[in-house]
C-alpha cells in the first residue's frame, strides 16, 4: 500500500486538499483524511506539491520512426526513461512512413515490454500505407483479437500517403468501427495527416455519404499549416476529435489553438495533444527532395503544459485535460486512465510549486521520486 497525504489534488478538476491510498495498482480511497494505516503503508507527505494524473500520449514511435532519406536515418527506439522524466504513463504506439522496415510484431514485441517495465502501452496496427503491416493478417482481425490494439493507423492528404480512392477510406473506417464495437474498444482511424491541398476533404466526403460517425476519424498532426487547421476546426463542430503536435517549430502551439477553439465556441474536450515521439521531422523542396531530418522527443507535451499555465494563463485545470481526460475518453479507455477517482489506476505526479516534476507513479509503482528517477528500461545505463 502507498498513501499520499495533504496533496492538493486536479482530477484534472481541482478537488482541493485530500489524502490518496494506492492499494494494488488503482487508487483505492481519495479523502480530505485518511487514517493512518498499517506499518507496511508507504506514506508520501504531499505537503506544498500538486497531484495530478499522468499524462496520456497518444502518438508515439515507439520503436522508432523515420527512414524518409535512407536507412541511416531511421531514428531509435523510445527509452522508458523518457515516458518517465516527460510525466507520461500511458503511450500508444505506432509505425510511421516506414511499414516495410518497421513490422508490426515489432510494434507489439515493444508495447509488451513497455507494459512489463512498468507504464502502460498499446498501439495502433497499420502505417502509412494501405494495406499496412498487422500481426493477424487483418487489421479489423488485428483490433479484434489482440488486446493492446486499438485502432488503425494510415496517412492522409500527403506526398507519402498512400492515396486511397474515397471508396476505399469508407470501406477502411467501416471495418475499423466494427472491429472496435466487437472488441470493446474505441475502433478509430489514425490519419498522420500532410500538408496536401485537399486537406481533410476526404474526410468531410465520406462522414457525408454514409453513416460513420465522424468520431471513427482520428487526424492528428492537424496543427501543421493554416488551412489543416482550419478543417480541424470545422471537423470538431462535425462531432469529431483532432489531435494537435507539440514542440513543432512554426507552428502554432496546441495551447494557443485551443485558444482559438474556446473563441469560437467548439467543444474543447474533442482536443487531443500528443508528441510525435521518436519519429522524424523533415523539411522537403518544392521538388520533393529532402532537405533536412532530425527526430522529436516526447518532453514537448509537458512543456506545453508548463507553457500554458506559465505564459498562456491557463488554470492547470484547463491545461491538464488534452492529455488525460480527452485522450482516454477519445481511445475508450477512461475512467482507468486519464483521471484521479477511486477505481482508477493509480497513474499519478506530484509537482511543485514551479511545475516541475516531483513524483511520477506508474500502477502504483513509484518511478521518479523528489525528481531522481528510480526506473529505467531493461537495457537503459
Amino acid at each position: 500500500m502507498l498513501m499520499i497525504k495533504n496533496a492538493e489534488v486536479y482530477a484534472p478538476e481541482y478537488k482541493g486538499r485530500k489524502d490518496v491510498l494506492i492499494c494494488g495498482g488503482k487508487i483505492e480511497w481519495m479523502e480530505e483524511h485518511i487514517p493512518d494505516m498499517p506499518g507496511h503503508c508507504r506514506v508520501i507527505d504531499g505537503e506544498g506539491l500538486v497531484l495530478a494524473p499522468g499524462l496520456i500520449d497518444n502518438h508515439v514511435h515507439v520503436t522508432g520512426g523515420g527512414g524518409e532519406g535512407s536507412f541511416a536515418t531511421r531514428t531509435p527506439e523510445l527509452q522508458l526513461s523518457e515516458l518517465i522524466e516527460s510525466g507520461i504513463t500511458t503511450v500508444m504506439g505506432l509505425i510511421g512512413t516506414d511499414g516495410l522496415t518497421r513490422s508490426a510484431e515489432n510494434l507489439y514485441a515493444k508495447t509488451r515490454a513497455l507494459n512489463e517495465e512498468g507504464v502502460t502501452a498499446y498501439m495502433f496496427t497499420g502505417s502509412y500505407g494501405h494495406p499496412g503491416p498487422t500481426i493477424t493478417g487483418e487489421a479489423d482481425r488485428d483490433i479484434v483479437f489482440i488486446d493492446e490494439v486499438l485502432g488503425l493507423k494510415l496517412a492522409l492528404s500527403d506526398h507519402r500517403a498512400p492515396n486511397v480512392p474515397l471508396d476505399e477510406l469508407i470501406q477502411i473506417a467501416s471495418k475499423v468501427r466494427v472491429a472496435g464495437m466487437i472488441g470493446g474498444k474505441a475502433g478509430v482511424v489514425i490519419l498522420h495527416m500532410g500538408d496536401a491541398k485537399s486537406g481533410l476533404q476526404p474526410v468531410f466526403a465520406a462522414i457525408e455519404q454514409t453513416a460513420i460517425p465522424a468520431k471513427v476519424f482520428r487526424p492528428t498532426h492537424v496543427n501543421r499549416n493554416p488551412a489543416l487547421l482550419e478543417d480541424g476546426y470545422q471537423f470538431i463542430g462535425m462531432g469529431g476529435y483532432i489531435d494537435l503536435t507539440c514542440g513543432t517549430k512554426g507552428q502554432p502551439n496546441p495551447g494557443d489553438c485551443v485558444l482559438e477553439a474556446k473563441k469560437r465556441g467548439l467543444p474543447l474536450d474533442h482536443i487531443t495533444f500528443s508528441s510525435d515521439g521518436h519519429g522524424s521531422w523533415s523539411n522537403y523542396a518544392p521538388d520533393g527532395s529532402l532537405l533536412e531530418i532530425g527526430v522529436s522527443g516526447v518532453a514537448s507535451i509537458y512543456k506545453e503544459i508548463k507553457r500554458m499555465v506559465k505564459e498562456v494563463g491557463m488554470g492547470l485545470d484547463e491545461a491538464l485535460p488534452y492529455l488525460t481526460t480527452n485522450p482516454a475518453k477519445a481511445l475508450n479507455i477512461y475512467p482507468q486512465k486519464g483521471c484521479i477517482q477511486e477505481g482508477a489506476d493509480a497513474d499519478i505526479l506530484l509537482l511543485d510549486k514551479d511545475l516541475n516534476l516531483h513524483t511520477v507513479i506508474a500502477g502504483g509503482k513509484v518511478m521518479m521520486e523528489e525528481g531522481k528517477l528510480l526506473r529505467k528500461g531493461t537495457y537503459e545505463k
